[in-house]
């Protein structure tokens, strides 16, 4: 019968993770699948692209192929951020591959089946492929929930969830500004990191790259994602011809998946706070940080929170118009 759900497929230049990644994607035949492809950055690349792009001609199972191809370079953040909304201009509910991101064959139905049963449920906002627990079960359950919706190696969301994407400037300096991090994260550390990421991201337009977007766009939104109790996606990308996962880093790379054959939904839907905690530290805190970048670290922690206590003030005896002010604190 093949998928019913959408399936949404990034390609660039690495023809051979392409064929890979395209073989899974035909295991499940869906019925409808986007392609959308970034352009070469030099006519040598240009080569690379087309041959990527051919792959697609192997299309053998009744399906809709829509393509949204770029001639030039656009770069990762504006190609990912502009293909997926270009896919939710013609669907409510998708699948998102990346070409490096091989998944285990129950990771489509997982996604499909999960998109049906969260579909109206507004506090979920993205069903993630990827399990970075090292093996820990955190649930008797198929999945829990978590604030993290990375690394996104394969995941699933809605348009619903999508519109919230964005890379606003002000936005991010309005929530550091009523500390709300402070309320969303417990562990100081954590906190403290995710400032500084996005401190870099929003300020000074580093990296380069929309997935820090789209988490923020879910925390600003104080939604939760669904992962997997199994590690349902595994990153085959890992090498110097990628963009950005350009080194092996044994946290989360050469993760093998397995599949969940029979999904059982949580009763509750509480997010996990342990495994968010274990997600940090083990896949996003770089490891064995220097004295000096611990003190960095900390003082974000100390200042970003003297801003958040010094705007309650201000507000408390009645200056409302303190968002300059907070922000050259």
């Amino acid at each position: 019968m093949g998928l019913s759900t959408p399936v949404a497929f990034f390609i660039f230049n690495r023809s051979d993770l392409t064929q890979v990644v395209f073989n899974a994607i035909r295991q499940a035949q869906p019925r409808q699948l986007f392609v959308i492809a970034d352009g070469p950055r030099n006519p040598e690349e240009g080569l690379r692209c087309n041959a990527a792009r051919q792959i697609l001609g192997q299309i053998d199972w009744p399906c809709e192929v829509l393509y949204n191809y770029a001639d030039t370079n656009l770069g990762c953040k504006q190609r990912i951020a502009s293909g997926i909304t270009w896919v939710f201009k013609h669907v409510e509910e998708a699948i998102i591959l990346e070409d490096d991101c091989l998944p285990a064959p129950s990771f489509f139905m997982f996604c499909q089946t999960l998109l049906e049963h969260y579909r109206e449920d507004q506090r979920i906002f993205v069903i993630n492929g990827s399990n970075f627990q090292n093996g820990i079960s955190r649930t008797p359950h198929s999945y829990y929930f978590s604030r993290y919706n990375m690394h996104c190696w394969g995941w699933a969301t809605w348009k619903r969830a999508w519109q919230h994407w964005h890379c606003d400037r002000d936005k991010w300096v309005g929530f550091k500004s009523q500390g709300l991090l402070d309320q969303l994260l417990e562990d100081p550390e954590e906190r403290a990191y995710w400032t500084r990421v996005f401190d870099k991201l929003f300020l000074e337009g580093r990296p380069n790259t929309w997935d820090y977007p789209w988490m923020f766009a879910c925390w600003s939104q104080e939604r939760l994602s669904i992962t997997p109790n199994e590690n349902l996606v595994s990153n085959i990308g890992f090498g110097q011809d990628a963009t950005h996962t350009t080194k092996m880093d044994p946290r989360v790379a050469g993760r093998q998946s397995r599949d969940i054959l029979e999904i059982s939904h949580p009763p509750f839907v509480v997010r996990h706070r342990d495994a968010d905690l274990f997600t940090f530290r083990n896949a996003f805190k770089p490891p064995g940080l220097s004295a000096a970048q611990r003190a960095a670290h900390f003082w974000t922690y100390v200042t970003s929170g003297f801003r958040y206590r010094t705007q309650r003030l201000l507000l408390a005896i009645g200056l409302k118009k303190t968002s300059v002010l907070v922000r050259r604190l």
